[in-house]
């Protein structure tokens, strides 16, 4: 026992001496444990406030879509100034001889004369999805009246100010007006959808065109 004494007081001596630094590992380890738990909660809750925006923002623009085209609306020229609101970018679809300007924000008024960038969804040309929505228009050629002619491979040109982005069509559907699954997204690919009402005059369902960016 007597010859044991000297390993067990060194023994003591070293958890003396590593004690404060194991305390201090166990504190570093729990401090890191929180704060992965709070950027968790934080991505968490950003994700519910973006998903809310979005669901609200769909609403909005299924609303208008189900009032119709206005008959005093009139064709402007894509890159025309339309009521003090100037154009972000300029949308082309060749398949079916569209050009019409893009306005920031799904509101009657710039539905009444031009195609609309969502503004709760992605940016033009970021990753995730992009939505732009427009009025079937009853007079053939305007709008969105000729987007049921679009097929899966044809070219949807998007011109900014500073870009020039070119998606190509990869899925075409139609579906129920509440049906937000269509504005999903995820962290890789940079998506553009399409948004109208259908059948022309009725406004029952959502066409809906999805394009991925060609890199």
């Amino acid at each position: 026992m007597r010859n044991k004494i000297p390993y067990i007081l060194i023994l003591l001596g070293l958890l003396i001496m590593l004690t404060p630094k194991l305390l201090e590992w166990k504190a570093d380890y729990e401090q890191n444990q929180l704060l992965e738990d709070a950027e968790q909660l934080e991505l968490t809750q950003e994700s519910v406030r973006s998903n809310t925006d979005i669901q609200r923002s769909y609403a909005q623009v299924s609303t208008l879509l189900d009032q119709g085209e206005e008959e005093e609306s009139v064709a402007i020229e894509p890159l025309e100034e339309v009521n003090g609101e100037t154009p972000i970018a300029v949308i082309e679809i060749d398949k079916i001889d569209l050009k019409l300007p893009v306005l920031e924000g799904a509101t009657k008024e710039n539905m009444r004369h031009a195609a609309t960038h969502m503004s709760d969804t992605t940016p033009l040309g970021e990753v995730g999805n992009a939505a732009i929505a427009a009025h079937r228009a009853r007079k053939e050629g305007r709008l969105f009246n000729r987007l049921d002619e679009v097929e899966l491979g044809d070219l949807v040109k998007i011109t900014t100010k500073r870009e020039k982005y070119t998606y190509k069509v990869i899925k075409i559907s139609v579906v129920e007006p509440t049906d937000i699954s269509v504005l999903n997204s995820n962290n890789n690919d940079k998506w553009l959808t399409l948004i109208t009402c259908t059948p022309l005059n009725k406004s029952t369902h959502r066409l809906i065109v999805q394009a991925e960016l060609e890199e």
